[in-house]
């Protein structure tokens, strides 16, 4: 167990040198093949009759990065060719054309677009992305141009006119710059038909953002310098290669913050965050003194990722302790036109809104507009999942529906529990990675995909699996030697009781705190039974007085055994604390136990005369026999900040707790109380009946009365976990409570887990037993090579190429540089099949 310690120490100093040493996250970003090809096209003026690229490191960046498939572009998750790699490949065999360089390259590329079409265009057959729809048709008409003989089989021809069509309905609806349409249609400047009308270099300097790009885009940003010889775009492309200078991104500017963002929130949910504590803490204080000085208002041209970046913000700034208004990013909800958007295109704004779900998991008392986002994004979300997500804004997730349907359908995230949360993430991201949408092509975050980061997961996992065996093997070896397994009645719940304290902890690997509360929580859970339903009124009160003197003189059999195991208890952490933080709490935890062991008491001569207590006086009671605070006010004694020894005198708690001890009271009583009334019992449930008679009055009010409380206090809970400034504890130990509290809400969530004895066995195995499910990504295998065929045509480069015999009705030319700067957007199809295109 130990040897794997060095290694993991080892790895997270080389991720820290290598993710967060450079300021520069563009480091992070993929380069774009298609971009990189329109900024290779651009001739230098100054070359003259000689002609040579502007920008020949674009060029050479082309010739050197075709994929062994023979395509440029991204890969997915299993090592295979993306859509985007069309496009890509198309534009830099273009490129390669129009300087007459590369003839191998453009073989190898022309082969992988004949053998890769069908399969790539079949998978979007129904519906492809807006962005395919737009560029797709123009790069296959700037081949024909270029004479690049770009042919496709008859079976091909139903796919390419539905494409050709879907591009005429796009453009014959949307205007040059629509403030519901990211990025608008002028950002595809290198890729509007002849047919959309004239664009004129006033319609692009009217355009031009104030760093001289074309909305962030350099490939239209290159056809706009191309066509008009603007100064500006100049610039704009000349600092664009002296900062990329090995291929260009997708986007620039891009907003920095966003791969901040992800970046934290990737590293959270891989169970990696304790790891880099101060590397987030920097990345989120710098995101929150920018993201509280922004106005937030709606910039129409770019709201998916506007709301995207701002409900992640909200979300991990919230988690950490950060007070920011819901209104920084519900800010959509006041505008109608924007929700009527979104619930038109709501596949567009999958991610966007998936983002928003979660967001809304951090609602506080009072956030109305919270409620109104989640009742919103839940709703499009359903839709979406109905449709099935083809073209999104900002991400694409791998495996989509299955997070969706975990958000939706599965546990929520507050009866979630971080390991297998972690599981679940690491899993996924070893079989596949997202993808990010730019413009006309796919891009990736190194920081998402980076090997040592998953290898980092995937040992850090498998350590605290090899740490959580040996604690509980332990564990099961201390209930035996102090005769608890033997006991011989109530609910044998060892397993279960460690399970909830490791899994749902983030803690040192070294920590003896789950080891404390597991240890209470099986005393617990064997006492209470033994109180519920074992013990006659005269042991109870003998073991109940025996605890507060602390003197197990006298006691026997189970009184006896559960003393002396309490007894152990309490000794060890007495003498660990002070051995560690040098002050005696004998005193205190002896208090707290004997305020929980007489709360059980009063609960058994409740029940054994039939007393029946008002809602008032069976809450204060039943909020402390729920010992949910006997469990985590000790136990805080021991993390780093520690509990002060003052805090733990009963009762004098803090609201947290006290809050901690309602909400798990409510849990267990809305979900047992069918078991209860069976057995003769009462709880708030058969309370509440008892207040409120009437012929009106049935369970289902008592529940929803008691869902109502909850919620509330759940609310409240959540705000003093996180926030400072409401309790006057470390934030250690109110994580902890935070931690308690979803460790009930996991149990009774919609049913009553924890009596049950078969399911939470998958999860257990999950957490504890069974090796993780990861997976290296698949190579790409190359395309089989062109079949043998008689049709032959002259690529302009010095080879002749054998392709198969297929019908096309695309005309092929030469076109030179200048040929194609002048004659960027006015080419037209010549395909007629359907009257879309005549």
């Amino acid at each position: 167990m130990e040897p794997s310690l060095p290694i993991i120490e080892s790895l997270v100093r080389k991720i820290k040198d290598e993710m967060f040493s450079s300021v520069d996250f563009y480091s992070f970003v993929s380069p774009s093949p298609y971009d990189t090809a329109w900024l290779a096209m651009v001739p230098d003026a100054t070359a003259g009759s000689d002609g040579r690229p502007m920008f020949g490191a674009c060029l050479n960046w082309i010739v050197n990065n075709q994929r062994d498939g023979g395509f440029w572009g991204e890969l997915d998750g299993y090592g295979n060719p993306t859509i985007d790699c069309l496009p890509a490949t198309l534009a830099c065999m273009l490129a390669l054309k129009s300087w007459g360089v590369g003839s191998g390259n453009v073989e190898r590329g022309l082969a992988f677009i004949h053998a890769n079409t069908k399969k790539l265009l079949e998978e979007h057959h129904d519906r492809c992305p807006r962005w395919f729809a737009i560029v797709f048709p123009a790069m296959i008409e700037l081949s024909q141009k270029s004479g690049l003989e770009v042919v496709f089989p008859d079976e091909l021809e139903e796919a390419l006119t539905d494409i050709f069509c879907q591009r005429q309905q796009l453009l014959e609806r949307e205007e040059l710059v629509n403030k519901y349409h990211y990025p608008p249609l002028i950002s595809y400047l290198e890729a509007l038909p002849s047919w959309y009308g004239t664009i004129d270099e006033e319609d692009i300097v009217k355009h031009l953002s104030e760093d001289g790009s074309i909305f962030q885009s350099p490939s239209a940003t290159a056809c706009a310098f191309m066509t008009t010889g603007n100064r500006k775009c100049m610039s704009n492309l000349q600092a664009l290669v002296e900062r990329f200078p090995c291929g260009v991104p997708s986007i620039y500017p891009m907003d920095e913050q966003i791969i901040q963002l992800n970046m934290v929130d990737h590293i959270q949910r891989l169970g990696l965050a304790y790891h880099f504590q101060g590397e987030i803490e920097n990345i989120l204080e710098n995101v929150y003194s920018r993201y509280m000085s922004q106005v937030q208002k709606p910039r129409h041209s770019l709201i998916p990722i506007q709301i995207y970046k701002d409900s992640l913000a909200f979300r991990l700034l919230r988690m950490h302790g950060y007070r920011v208004s819901p209104w920084r990013f519900c800010w959509f909800l006041n505008h109608k036109d924007i929700l009527i958007h979104m619930e038109e295109d709501c596949e567009y704004f999958s991610s966007v809104m998936y983002n928003v779900y979660r967001a809304t998991d951090l609602t506080f008392p009072g956030e109305y507009e919270l409620l109104v986002a989640r009742s919103f994004a839940r709703k499009l979300l359903q839709k979406i999942s109905s449709l099935g997500i083809r073209d999104d804004a900002v991400a694409l997730v791998p495996n989509f529906h299955t997070l969706i349907e975990q958000e939706l359908v599965g546990l929520p995230w507050m009866a979630r529990l971080d390991h297998l949360d972690n599981r679940m993430w690491i899993e996924q991201k070893s079989k596949n990675s997202t993808l990010w949408s730019g413009k006309a092509s796919f891009y990736r975050l190194s920081c998402f995909h980076d090997e040592g980061l998953l290898q980092l997961a995937v040992k850090n996992y498998e350590f605290r699996q090899a740490i959580f065996k040996s604690e509980l093997e332990e564990l099961k070896r201390w209930c035996k030697g102090c005769g608890l397994n033997d006991i011989g009645f109530g609910r044998e719940k060892t397993t279960y009781c460690y399970f909830a304290a490791a899994a749902s902890f983030s803690l040192p690997h070294d920590s003896a705190v789950r080891t404390m509360i597991a240890k209470s929580a099986i005393l617990i859970t064997i006492a209470d039974d033994f109180f519920d339903a074992k013990g006659s009124v005269e042991e109870l009160e003998i073991l109940t007085d025996a605890v507060g003197r602390w003197n197990g003189k006298g006691l026997s059999s189970h009184s006896k055994t559960i003393f002396e195991a309490l007894d152990d208890l309490v000794s060890y952490m007495t003498e660990k604390h002070l051995h560690e933080q040098g002050s005696d709490i004998a005193n205190d935890l002896r208090d707290i136990w004997h305020e929980t062991f007489e709360s059980w008491l009063v609960e058994a001569k409740w029940s054994r005369t039939g007393y029946i207590p008002s809602m008032y006086e069976y809450l204060d009671t039943g909020m402390t026999s729920i010992a949910t605070h006997t469990m985590v006010l000790p136990a805080s004694c021991f993390l780093n900040p520690n509990l002060p020894k003052g805090k733990l005198k009963p009762p004098q708690y803090e609201t947290i707790t006290k809050l901690l001890m309602v909400v798990a009271r409510l849990l267990n009583d809305t979900q047992s109380y069918q078991k209860e009334q069976e057995e003769g019992k009462f709880n708030y449930v058969s309370v509440y009946m008892k207040e409120n008679p009437g012929p009106g009055t049935d369970i289902e009010d008592a529940i929803s009365y008691m869902t109502s409380m909850l919620d509330q206090k759940r609310k409240e809970l959540l705000e003093h976990a996180l926030m400072d400034g409401l309790d006057d504890l470390p934030k250690p130990c109110k994580h902890l409570h935070l931690s308690c509290f979803k460790v009930f809400q996991m149990f009774f969530n919609s049913g009553n887990r924890f009596d049950s004895n078969t399911e939470l066995v998958q999860d257990i195995n999950k957490a504890i037993y069974i090796p993780l499910e990861v997976q290296t990504l698949k190579p790409l295998k190359p395309p089989p090579g062109p079949k043998k065929a008689n049709l032959t045509m002259n690529a302009h480069l010095g080879q002749t190429y054998k392709l198969p015999r297929v019908k096309s009705s695309f005309i092929m030319q030469w076109i030179s540089p200048k040929t194609l700067r002048d004659d960027l957007g006015k080419i037209s199809i010549s395909l007629k099949p359907k009257t879309c295109f005549v």
